[in-house]
């Protein structure tokens, strides 16, 4: 007799869970929101809350700034389903409890994740403030929620992470960011388990691995979501310069700060990206 997958029992209770919530919505666009980004949630329409906390087998946000809910409503005229807040493996969490939100959406039939956070820029180019299109990532968590045995009975195992930050998603962020004349990179993100900042010479290090930003989330979503065939547009605040560039030495402050001095920005870029999807 085969054994049971817990994971995959525990994804299907908790789906079914916020499926009664939300009621009738179908979200077309998954959306998880980061430090100090958390505000666009709430400016969606028509929304149901469902705190973390609520939903079986799930885990609840600690970081800052971090409210630990799902808003589901209308954006840009489309249904969406964010995360206001996220998860991260510096609260103690493992890389598929990191995960298991995004593997929740997919089982609500949601196919297409629009991941954010709040960055510091190892590309000296770059100014805080800007916002950076993801075009790949380096994952140094030195973790990969689809390891073991149960996530291969959601989805096979072994995928390819070419492109995983979609083409497409990133051509329509540019011509949205270029509309609204709103000022975007695009570069490499590279992601740590954190909690503590980087040291000067990991920076270094970084930038000849050709690194443009670097935080502490995002890689184990974006597996997640490959895993499932979700398509992915990852987007990060510029919110300082990396650790040791210009004398740079950041700070949890900080970033809350440039995010709240952004906050319009995003929101513009972010529901002119929706309205397109």
């Amino acid at each position: 007799m085969s054994q049971p997958n817990v994971l995959k029992e525990n994804l299907a209770e908790s789906a079914r869970v916020v499926a009664e919530r939300i009621g009738e919505r179908k979200p077309e666009a998954g959306m998880i929101l980061g430090s100090g980004l958390g505000p666009l949630a709430e400016q969606i329409e028509d929304a149901v809350y469902v705190p973390f906390g609520e939903v079986p087998h799930m885990k609840t946000s600690t970081a800052t700034s971090h409210v630990g809910r799902f808003v589901c409503g209308n954006l840009g005229g489309k249904c969406v389903l964010a995360m206001q807040g996220r998860l991260h493996g510096y609260e103690g969490n493992t890389a598929q409890e990191v995960a298991y939100p995004v593997w929740l959406m997919h089982g609500l039939g949601i196919g297409t994740l629009v991941t954010t956070n709040a960055a510091g820029a190892i590309n000296e180019g770059y100014r805080v403030g800007d916002f950076c299109i993801m075009e790949d990532h380096i994952n140094l968590t030195g973790r990969n929620p689809v390891a073991g045995l149960e996530p291969d009975g959601i989805a096979f195992r072994f995928f390819s992470m070419l492109d995983a930050y979609d083409p497409e998603l990133r051509r329509l962020a540019h011509e949205v960011a270029d509309d609204l004349r709103i000022r975007v990179q695009e570069g490499v993100y590279l992601g740590l388990l954190g909690p503590s900042f980087e040291t000067p010479a990991e920076i270094r290090a970084f930038r000849s691995w050709g690194a443009d930003t670097v935080a502490m989330s995002v890689c184990e979503e974006v597996i997640a979501a490959r895993h499932v065939g979700m398509r992915v547009l990852g987007m990060s605040l510029v919110s300082n310069m990396a650790c040791g560039i210009e004398g740079a030495s950041p700070t949890d402050e900080e970033v809350l700060d440039v995010a709240k001095d952004r906050e319009a920005d995003f929101a513009r870029l972010v529901t002119g990206i929706v309205e397109r999807l």
